[in-house]
């Protein structure tokens, strides 16, 4: 039949397993694939298809009409199942039809539907027959007899273009359950869509690909803009099925320090730093067990940092690879480095005609990207010679032919080719053939730029100053001023994007830029030159200082998450403002009004790394601002669990603050000084602290102060046991937060309120409480909050007997807690997930779980947490009936909790010392010890749990048999219930005459 034309429905079908069949069965495979070629050709031949090419066991159809095709596909499958295939050699195709316009020359075709419908039969299965929707559409209404059509749902090819809609072809004669496609869309990876598509390269895939068969560490090298980034993007696309834990992009673009290259690949793998612990041990930790891929895009400027980095993964992990971009090699041992080349040319000597020059990689991107600017731009036989001339002085690099594209919005290409023929006479003095490819890259970027306005030149170089984009009104503020007025900007950036020297992408409802990288190394160098990088970095640092002064009051009130969230977007712009040292002092004002940023998004170290810098770098800056500075450190510090650097920043603050006057200051140190004597268990230091901040805000009428300062003086008595004085404190708090909109303030309020409520029983209530605080923590972002609220809910969760999702609340929040380096909640959530294990008879796990939770509590100084952890130890020492450990373990506790005067845990102690008593046989003891406790709970209202109810009556009811003698063990008892708390501590701790 005659080839189809225009607009074309293919065929594209493959046998599954293919390969491993011909090298375990070769000569059968012979028989049964020439009966497959048969039956394939019989099919597509009788619905009046045209096979166009056979690679292997691989056919190509076209289809005039797509119901055609879907008759041929069914035909096809059909004959397959029913041929009586030897055992050894099952065939099974998979088939997939897509409709679309294609070029066609010398019995083939070409064009972006023939890899569209590549890339959805790798997707498919054997045995499956799948359809893009644009086909779904024409065939639905005229499907053959029994013949129906499921949505499989939109994917991901992997083109990485946009996604697909797809459909599998069902009947009753056919196989119906298959896996999951094998698209983009069902393997972990951050794989960015591409906005347009993927050019050629075929040669070139299979190649990186082949070489990373080979090598653990393949490095794709070649000048700016030679495509390297995309070739790896999709070359990971492909080879997404061969890593089971993903393909994962890191871009080190945006990054200025190479201290942040580990860094950021923690963030892309949403791996935290552990304090203590280099993040590329933790890195190395993660990865040791997975198979996976990493891209590391752009590593020229960072080339030593990624050079280790990548080093100490290839030698240390075994399962990962990495494929990495860069203008050079990295140079460590075990590379591999593929060049990457040039699109393919046409040769401008020979004569070229549209149909000829449609072959060539070069002229094929440059059509496409062109009919971006101009729907009707096309090929003539009249402009091919130009086209082909342009492609070859260009050396067929991507981004050098993109920009050349973008200007058949105001050129020919007969006036595009002969300005750039000027441009290189200019900058070479004639000498053509010698360039090197970073210097012909140059050359269009200079022809571009001096295609440009003043006004448009001279803001492209300011625009080199921002780091990871920017908005409108960012660059009206930083760069405008001489020939640049502000409201020229928005015009001169809308040029410059037509011109794809600057990217506007959407960023919720507004608009953000940014420069291609190499545009932007380009600008830098042109604004150095021009002696204006100062002035504009300074514009730059001042511009963002604006920012964050504005965000600083508004983090705490109702607008909290707003203002969060413009600081992530805008955080690689503030990290550039404080990389520059023009300006100390501002740098430090800058890093003082974002350290609470740093703190509820969870950037500890790194804030804790900035302020100190800053502060280093401007010692002799104003003194209140060094105050606020070295608050921002200790917050930061203390985040990260150590407690006694904490309070040395908070004490150095004080002084400060103190001397100059600075009530705010005095106030925030105060309060942050309160905080850590409550973790460190010195509840009196505690309280002076707090009670002087709390009067210094009542004095300022700063109402968002006191409401912080009611919630930390509250924790006082609430560790303390005096849980009506905290109830009343928190409620206070609560209330003004509410009014004032403070999500932080209420959060935590919530979250006192609750334990205060599971502490004494009403389980209910505090699962309200904590409940509302996680949705408030997880609205704002604030993961610190989330954190301890999911160990909220999972402690009343163990209270209530529910285990399963106490484990789940607990893992939950120990997984953020790392992520974070808080090692406070850290050991928080061990320690709660040691509750669970040992409630669940897992002995072994929950006194390994107890352990590590006591060892972090030992490092950070927390009194109380060691208290807990101690208990926790002697509960799985008791119930392992090895009574001296345990009573050992809990007398430990006991002293830790008198000396700290946390009464609420002193009547649980003494409830498990009398439990030992009971167990060794000193059975008056044990029931005095009971009574003392039941007192002090009546006292507290701090009834036991439920769980720990159950446990506690059979061991009343067997010392009570066992001492068989009623009258004598209720004596006992209310000898217990008459002692005071001392006296109940000094009898447990066997200071007093015990009475047998």
């Amino acid at each position: 039949m005659n080839r189809p034309e225009g607009t074309v429905t293919f065929l594209f079908t493959d046998i599954e397993g293919s390969t491993k069949l011909w090298e375990a069965h070769p000569e059968a495979m012979q028989i049964a694939l020439a009966r497959h070629d048969a039956l394939l050709r019989e099919s597509i031949e009788n619905a009046n298809g045209y096979v166009f090419k056979t690679v292997g066991d691989a056919f190509c159809a076209a289809f005039t009409t797509a119901t055609d095709a879907l008759e041929a596909t069914l035909a096809a499958q059909l004959a397959l199942l029913v041929e009586p295939w030897p055992e050894q050699t099952l065939i099974k195709v998979r088939m997939a039809l897509h409709t679309g316009a294609a070029e066609s020359r010398d019995d083939d075709y070409f064009g972006q539907s023939l890899n569209r419908v590549a890339r959805l039969l790798a997707t498919g299965h054997g045995g499956q027959t799948i359809l893009t929707q644009v086909t779904q559409e024409l065939v639905r209404d005229t499907l053959p007899a029994q013949a129906t059509l499921h949505d499989l749902g939109t994917h991901r090819l992997k083109d990485l273009a946009r996604p697909e809609q797809i459909y599998q072809l069902q009947h009753p004669g056919l196989t119906s359950n298959f896996p999951v496609l094998k698209s983009l869309s069902t393997h972990p990876n951050n794989l960015p869509q591409q906005v347009t598509s993927f050019i050629g390269r075929e040669k070139e895939l299979a190649e990186v690909e082949s070489l990373l068969e080979k090598t653990r560490l393949l490095t794709l090298t070649g000048a700016g803009g030679s495509g390297k980034s995309r070739l790896s993007l999709q070359a990971a696309a492909d080879l997404l099925e061969r890593f089971p834990d993903g393909a994962w992009l890191v871009e080190f673009a945006p990054l200025a320090d190479p201290n942040l290259v580990a860094q950021t690949l923690a963030g892309v793998l949403n791996l935290k730093e552990e304090p203590g612990k280099p993040i590329t041990q933790s890195l190395v930790e993660h990865l040791k067990s997975k198979r996976l891929l990493l891209v590391l895009d752009n590593c020229e400027h960072l080339l030593d940092a990624c050079a280790k980095l990548a080093d100490t993964l290839i030698r240390q992990c075994l399962g990962v690879h990495i494929l990495a971009s860069s203008r050079e090699a990295l140079g460590i041992a075990g590379e591999l480095t593929y060049r990457v080349p040039s699109l393919s040319l046409p040769d401008p000597k020979q004569v070229q005609t549209p149909e000829s020059l449609s072959q060539y990689e070069a002229v094929q991107l440059f059509i496409e990207r062109a009919l971006f600017q101009q729907s009707t731009f096309a090929v003539t036989n009249a402009n091919a010679p130009a086209l082909a001339s342009i492609c070859h002085r260009l050396d067929g690099i991507p981004l050098a032919i993109e920009l050349a594209a973008a200007r058949v919005r105001s050129l020919s290409i007969e006036d595009i080719n002969s300005k750039l023929d000027q441009r290189f006479r200019l900058l070479t003095g004639g000498s053509r053939t010698a360039l090197p490819r970073q210097q012909t890259l140059r050359s269009l970027i200079d022809w571009s730029y001096d295609l440009l306005s003043e006004a448009e030149k001279t803001l492209l170089c300011r625009l080199s100053v921002f780091a990871g984009g920017w908005t409108l009104d960012s660059a009206e503020s930083v760069c405008s001023g001489d020939v640049v007025e502000d409201w020229e900007v928005l015009d001169l950036l809308t040029s410059l994007c037509d011109k794809s020297l600057v990217v506007s992408e959407p960023s919720g409802s507004s608009t953000r830029y940014r420069l291609l990288e190499t545009i932007r190394q380009y600008s830098r160098d042109r604004i150095l030159e021009s002696g204006e990088e100062a002035v504009f970095r300074g514009c730059h640092l001042s511009h963002f200082l604006a920012l964050g002064e504005s965000a600083e009051p508004l983090l705490t009130g109702a607008d909290q998450m707003l203002w969060l969230d413009r600081l992530e977007l805008e955080h690689d712009n503030l990290r550039a403002a404080l990389e520059w040292s023009g300006d100390s002092s501002s740098c430090l004002r800058l890093a003082g009004v974002i350290y609470r940023f740093w703190y509820v998004r969870g950037y500890f170290s790194e804030g804790c790394d900035r302020l100190s810098r800053a502060l280093a770098e401007a010692a002799g800056a104003d003194a209140s601002l060094r105050a606020k500075a070295l608050n921002g450190v200790g917050l930061l510090t203390s985040s990260l669990g150590d407690y006694p650097a904490a309070r040395l920043l908070y004490e150095q603050s004080l002084a400060i603050a103190r001397e100059v006057g600075d009530r705010e200051s005095t106030a925030r140190a105060l309060g942050n000084l309160g905080l850590v004597a409550v973790y460190q268990g010195d509840y009196p230091a505690a309280r002076v602290y707090q009670e002087e901040s709390l009067a210094i805000r009542r004095e300022m009428g700063d109402r968002g102060g006191i409401a912080r300062a009611l919630l930390n003086l509250g924790m006082v008595p609430a560790s303390q046991g005096d849980y009506p004085a905290a109830r009343l404190l928190y409620e206070q708090s609560l209330a003004i937060a509410r009014e004032l909109g403070n999500q932080g303030v209420v959060t935590n309020a919530l979250l006192n309120l609750g334990s205060l409520a599971s502490f004494q029983g009403d389980y209910a209530s505090a699962r309200v409480y904590q409940e509302e605080s996680l949705a408030i923590a997880r609205e704002v972002g604030n993961r610190g909050g989330i954190a301890n609220a999911l160990n909220g809910l999972g402690d009343v969760a163990s209270f209530q007997g529910d285990y399963a999702s106490a484990r789940v609340y607990q893992e939950e929040s120990l997984v953020i807690a790392k992520e974070l380096g808080d090692r406070g909640s850290i050991a928080n959530a061990l320690n709660g997930l040691g509750n669970v294990a040992f409630s669940q008879g897992d002995y072994g796990s929950a006194r390994l779980l107890y352990e590590e939770s006591l060892a972090i509590k030992r490092e950070i100084g927390d009194q109380k947490g060691i208290a807990y952890s101690l208990q926790g130890l002697g509960n799985v020492a008791f119930s392992q009936g090895d009574y001296g450990s345990a009573g050992g373990l809990y007398e430990e506790s006991l002293v830790i909790t008198r000396e700290i005067g946390d009464l609420g845990s002193i009547p649980l102690t003494l409830t498990n010392l009398g439990n030992v008593a009971s167990a060794t046989g000193v059975l008056v003891l044990a029931s005095q010890l009971w009574g003392a406790a039941e007192r002090l709970r009546e006292e507290l209202g701090t009834p036991l749990s439920p769980s720990d109810q159950q446990e506690q009556d059979p061991q009343v009811a067997a010392a009570r048999a066992t001492l068989n003698d009623d009258a004598a063990f209720d004596a006992a008892w209310a000898e217990g219930r008459a002692l005071t708390m001392e006296q109940a501590i000094e009898l447990a701790l066997g200071k007093q005459k015990v009475r047998e």
